[in-house]
């Protein structure tokens, strides 16, 4: 059976989806689409472009995802990703963050439709990988499906055939970001009309999605279902999707195997001379909801430990957690 490229992805999500984070959850997942975090078009075009573009071929399939709204910036960043080996380039136009605004991109670009369809025409003509948006349904208080259902259509003229719709209003005055991730009410109905009124599109849904018979709900509706919290607090929730929701073998069979694998991972770069704290933070999420799992993550959280090998702080954190898994009289 041939599923949609788009069928299960996890999200972009600020600080957490580093390559760090993705090369972990290649270990649960081997068929699930990885987005990066969001890369400004100015950060690649002045910055330091290895530090913000390099990945492991582990990773693929692997998104880049762009923040910008000049055209012609968005083409020079779109054709850096064909040349450093992405499978897609996505255009944010859902992050509600004042930065964001400030930058005249993100969730505020869904009030300048026409905008986003030159941005995508111009990152089309650029590059050959596919130009996909994820936005959202509405910026503000402006519920109407009209508004969304006509800022896909524009984007749609210009060549783009994939849209990651997160199922809420970007509230851009008043809230944080973390407020427009959990305040404005979740809408999947809308989501679903746009897939009704245009089957020719790729419609995944993204928002508040917390587990596979949910995943698997959606996906009789929609294209594809993005997942972001859940993926990244709760790693061990993937270990099911190659199997359940790509038709394809299961990877790793335990978390014990998926520590091992990580661990051995560390301590490879930790004698090359790279702390693995900041890879580390990443796995905490590993053995939530078992026994001593929060033993487990204190150990490995103590930033006293720092300075010892991955290897050595494997060795505590195992103990501790089997210590707090073991009943007591």
């Amino acid at each position: 059976m041939s599923f949609s490229p788009w069928r299960l992805t996890v999200a972009p999500m600020m600080d957490w989806t580093d390559r760090h984070c993705r090369q972990f959850h290649r270990l649960i997942t081997r068929h699930t689409r990885l987005y990066t975090e969001m890369v400004t078009t100015g950060a690649l075009i002045h910055g330091d472009q290895g530090r913000h573009l390099d990945f492991a071929e582990v990773e693929h399939p692997l998104a880049l995802q762009l923040g910008g709204s000049e055209p012609a910036d968005l083409a020079q960043c779109a054709k850096l990703a064909q040349q450093w080996g992405y499978d897609e380039v996505n255009l944010n136009c859902g992050c509600p963050s004042p930065r964001v605004q400030r930058g005249a991109f993100g969730a505020c670009l869904m009030g300048e439709a026409q905008l986003v369809a030159d941005c995508v025409k111009a990152m089309r003509d650029a590059c050959d990988l596919p130009v996909t948006v994820k936005h959202r349904i509405g910026i503000d208080r402006q519920e109407s499906y009209e508004f969304v259902r006509d800022f896909v259509a524009t984007v749609a003229a210009a060549g783009c055939e994939v849209f990651i719709v997160h199922a809420r209003n970007a509230w851009l005055d008043g809230l944080s970001p973390k407020d427009n991730r959990e305040i404005p009410p979740l809408r999947y109905e809308i989501v679903h009309r746009l897939k009704a009124e245009f089957p020719q599109l790729t419609i995944a849904i993204n928002g508040g999605i917390k587990d596979d018979a949910q995943i698997a709900q959606q996906l009789e509706a929609v294209d594809g279902v993005m997942v972001g919290r859940l993926a990244y607090h709760e790693p061990w929730a993937m270990a099911n999707w190659d199997a359940r929701f790509w038709g394809a073998a299961p990877g790793v069979q335990s978390r014990e195997a998926v520590e091992e694998a990580w661990i051995a991972q560390l301590q490879t770069a930790w004698e090359a001379g790279q702390p693995w704290a900041p890879a580390m933070r990443h796995a905490l999420g590993l053995w939530n909801g078992t026994p001593g799992a929060r033993r487990w993550r204190q150990v490995w959280s103590d930033h006293r430990l720092k300075t010892q090998s991955p290897r050595a702080v494997q060795a505590q954190a195992t103990a501790a957690r089997l210590a707090g898994a073991t009943p007591r009289d």
